[in-house]
């Protein structure tokens, strides 16, 4: 493989920025030091002025192949995903068909060796009737266990408190969960038809899909994981309330760990009225006051992960009445220029943003070598541009569904270089296509 030195570089790693070269040979970082210009290399890369991160490793997204494609596929949101800093992703099993196999996740992963340009790994989905595929799976082959404990996609909604209470028992390994409570949600659907009729207004979504359908779900699966000693991972975390459940700390040994997503970092019930389906997602984004809840959490090391749930849809699904408008938008492009614009308002540092999309995510899933800038590792690395703005318009997102809720938006920094692997696969604000991601390997945590 080409070889690569990084020059001048402000590097955000493990809790510390400091002035620093780094040097990539054979797809691994071979040297951190800060006097390396001298060595010879088939690329320099002049970094001064910018920081140089871990790859973001996204722990929950919806790249929709197969059988999904008209909304997104792996080659497309891949691209995606690396011009949004991401140098690794982990995609979920509700796609069609549903991976509820492990015959069904190996079929994914050498899919994905041909067309995804990012790193990946991929879920074995949960249902009422796959447990014995489940205790079957062997350890690594996958980054999880995937259990919609709230509505889903096809076959993939866990309700039969028998099958729950196995997963949670016989699992090898971390079982990550989508909290609602569904029949709450659904006895509130009748409610606010019966109110509305077809016309309910898309800010209603945070009352339909309550936070009381998502505490009743959350505490749930962490009494279970505490009663069966569970590694639990709750996804995307949207309300105050919730946030009781979860210990402040590093997520080293943590059993229960959690994620937020950037959306719910970003976006209020305030913000329906301007975006309505746009914004439209399970769970919802909910008050300006679970958003700070939610963003203090970050900074008390309450919440673990930051991730996207990167879900997109065509323009024309969206553009359905409430209930005919599915949930989910795509995000995994702008992932680091959001969250370094939640730098600049103060909301986090650098280091936090780093720890909490990078580091962290690596210790809560095992990731083997990646999520740390370290000689030895593989060498996932974003150059960021903090001067340099990034306008959102919709003739440059990549997704392939050709929208982004961030339209209009304009970040103040944005992703100059990422490198997958070793290789460049986004530079001077194109894909290097020849650029091919690898399957993440995980280790016992």
């Amino acid at each position: 493989m080409p070889s690569l030195l990084i020059t001048n570089a402000r590097l955000v790693n493990e809790g510390a920025i400091i002035e620093t070269d780094v040097l990539i040979e054979n797809g691994r970082v071979a040297a951190i030091a800060g006097d390396l210009a001298a060595r010879n290399a088939d690329t320099v890369i002049d970094a001064a002025g910018k920081y140089l991160l871990p790859g973001l490793i996204d722990d929950q997204v919806h790249f929709r192949e197969p059988g999904l494609t008209h909304k997104a596929d792996l080659a497309t949101e891949s691209r995606a995903a690396v011009a949004g800093g991401v140098t690794s992703f982990m995609d979920m099993p509700n796609v069609k068909p549903p991976t509820l196999s492990p015959e069904a996740l190996e079929e994914r992963y050498a899919l994905a060796a041909t067309k995804a340009v990012a790193n990946h790994a991929f879920y074995l989905g949960a249902s009422n009737d796959n447990l014995e595929q489940i205790r079957r799976l062997e350890p690594g082959k996958a980054c999880g266990v995937k259990v919609f404990m709230g509505s889903s996609t096809g076959n993939m909604l866990v309700d039969d408190r028998e099958v729950l209470t196995g997963i949670f028992r016989d699992a090898p390994g971390l079982v990550a969960v989508h909290c609602e409570d569904d029949p709450m949600i659904r006895a509130n659907e009748i409610a606010w038809t019966e109110r509305f009729g077809a016309d309910i207004p898309f800010a209603e979504h945070p009352n339909i899909r309550s936070a009381e359908a998502c505490w009743a779900s959350s505490s749930l699966a962490v009494d279970l994981a505490k009663e069966y000693g569970t590694r639990l991972h709750v996804l995307h975390i949207t309300t105050a309330r919730e946030l009781s459940l979860f210990e402040a700390g590093p997520p080293q040994g943590k059993l229960i760990t959690a994620e937020v997503c950037a959306h719910h970092l970003w976006f209020s019930d305030h913000d329906y009225a301007a975006h309505g389906a746009a914004i439209k997602c399970n769970p919802a984004v909910k008050t300006a006051a679970d958003r700070a809840a939610l963003r203090q959490a970050l900074r008390d090391d309450v919440l673990d992960v930051i991730a996207t749930d990167h879900a997109p849809h065509t323009l024309d699904e969206k553009a359905g009445k409430y209930l005919r408008a599915p949930s989910g938008l795509p995000l995994v492009q702008f992932l680091l220029p959001a969250l370094h614009a939640l730098v600049v308002e103060g909301e986090m540092t650098m280091e936090r943003l780093v720890e909490k999309a990078c580091h962290s995510v690596a210790t809560v899933f095992g990731i083997e070598e990646r999520g740390f800038v370290r000689e030895g590792y593989w060498a996932d690395l974003v150059l960021f541009d903090p001067q340099a703005p990034c306008a959102v318009t919709r003739d440059g997102v990549l997704s392939k569904c050709g929208w982004s809720p961030f339209e209009g938006v304009v970040f103040p920094g944005s992703v100059d270089t990422t490198v997958v692997s070793g290789d460049v696969a986004w530079r001077d604000g194109r894909i290097v296509e020849a650029c091919r991601g690898r399957r993440l390997e995980f280790v016992e945590r």
